[in-house]
């Protein structure tokens, strides 16, 4: 008896089993956990779509302002272009990022949202309708078979309890043998003891065996039962998990820029844009604008003509093109927007202005009695009279750089950028800062209008 005993005894360890009493709620909890699922990978490309415009920005921002570096900055020609072209690559990419983002919150969020609200029903009461059913499927299955189970475990409680007490009772009847004080009587009433615990044991055991057999045959249709419920969950899930599949490779498709057309042309187009560079076109376009290969006004004799008034010469533009000769009006001093990267920093002038020609060089090339100034080529007032000039330079600098100095337009000049006076030949105005190294001067008309106008269009008063 003992041993039957101990292997019943065994039998009570819990079993963390599906078909145990009550181990169905894990299949029931499924679908609340389905449900948040849903929310997390909402929330979880809703944040990488956070990442993806961040990203787009940022590349936005960086181009913008290396785009502008790289225009003012020196470098030139074919390789500037190519250079430009990764700034151009970048604004690409972070439109196709953006577009990542977009798809991402409105197309692969918003079906997860659809799905979840069409899978999932709440109830009143709280809860998901699909989780309800499923645990009333569960307890009805089960109910049956519960009941003859506690009965099984009550009758295995009271087999127990009866074997332990056979178990006391042969112990007692042993020990009174042994025992000279226990009379025959008593040993007597121990050996009864023995048989009615053995009786007891045996009809506990019977009892046992019986609600056992009882629960062994409800068996079979509770196992049955209960799996139908669980297959109806497992449908779901199905749908859950295959819809979550087909997501997760919408969202692949979206994320992967390789395979979009758009994304391939870019990076042809700027290989395109850095292989086009070439060096010796860049090195010759510098060489004709910067270099030897510029044109160049070299002086030459020219006689004088009292009667020909012509504008002063232009000035080198910032582009290095070429002067081009004229008779009927004058140019500005240069064309402030730059062709190069180059010259937006830096200008060049490789003509004399009027102020910059030596003050001896008319009346040497005309002689002494043709020059309408006075007639002195001594060489000692020759160098007097350029003293005299250089001060006369820097008295009017100070006055300039004071108050203004007056001057009157010599010719007509329509002003080309906001910035810039317009005015008629003959007009006063006040110069109210000197020339700049393109040849430029900032002045103020009568009507208080200041701007910028070309110095060799005017003369001081």
């Amino acid at each position: 008896m003992s041993g039957s005993y101990d292997e019943c005894a065994g039998g009570d360890d819990t079993m963390d089993s599906f078909w145990e009493v009550g181990n169905y709620k894990r299949a029931v909890k499924r679908f609340d956990d389905g449900h948040r699922l849903c929310n997390d990978l909402m929330g979880c490309l809703q944040e990488r779509a956070k990442i993806e415009k961040s990203y787009g920005d940022q590349l936005t921002a960086w181009s913008k302002r290396w785009r502008q570096l790289i225009e003012k900055g020196p470098q030139y020609g074919s390789v500037e272009r190519a250079w430009l072209a990764v700034m151009t690559e970048a604004e690409k990419v972070s439109e196709l990022h953006q577009d990542v983002k977009n798809n991402l919150v409105n197309e692969d969020v918003e079906k997860v949202k659809n799905w979840q609200k069409e899978a999932y029903h709440k109830q009143m009461i709280g809860g998901f309708k699909e989780a309800k059913e499923a645990e009333e499927g569960f307890k009805k299955a089960q109910k049956p078979w519960a009941k003859k189970l506690k009965e099984m475990e009550a009758a295995k409680k009271t087999y127990h309890m009866a074997c332990k007490e056979e178990k006391l009772a042969a112990a007692r009847e042993a020990n009174g043998k042994t025992e000279a004080s226990v009379t025959a009587d008593q040993q007597k009433k121990l050996h009864e003891k023995v048989d009615k615990c053995k009786q007891d044991s045996q009809k506990a055991k019977e009892k046992y065996e019986k609600s056992l057999e009882e629960l062994n045959k409800c068996t079979a249709q509770y196992m049955e039962c209960m799996e139908q419920v669980f297959d109806q969950c497992q449908q779901h899930e199905v749908k859950r998990l295959t819809f979550l599949k087909e997501a997760l490779l919408d969202i692949k498709r979206h994320l992967n820029l390789t395979e979009n057309a758009s994304y391939a042309a870019t990076y042809r187009e700027l290989e395109r844009t850095i292989l086009g560079a070439n060096t010796q076109e860049d090195l010759k376009w510098f060489s004709n604008n910067h270099g030897p290969d510029m044109h160049m006004n070299w002086p030459a004799f020219e006689e004088y003509n009292p009667d020909q008034t012509s504008a002063p010469p232009k000035k080198k533009k910032p582009d290095g093109a070429p002067p081009t000769p004229s008779t009927d009006h004058v140019a500005p001093p240069g064309d402030r927007s730059s062709v190069s990267s180059y010259e937006k920093n830096q200008a060049y002038s490789t003509e004399w202005s009027d102020d910059e020609q030596p003050a001896s060089y008319s009346g040497n090339e005309n002689g002494g009695n043709g020059n309408s100034f006075e007639d002195d080529s001594s060489t000692g007032k020759g160098v007097g009279a350029g003293a005299a000039a250089g001060a006369v330079a820097v008295a009017v600098a100070v006055t300039v750089a004071a108050a203004g100095v007056r001057v009157r337009a010599l010719y007509d000049y329509e002003g080309q950028e906001q910035d810039e006076l317009t005015f008629k030949a003959g007009d006063e105005l006040t110069k109210t800062e000197d020339e700049d190294e393109q040849g430029w001067c900032r002045g103020r008309l009568d009507t208080g209008r200041e701007g910028l106008y070309p110095a060799n269009y005017v003369e001081p008063i």
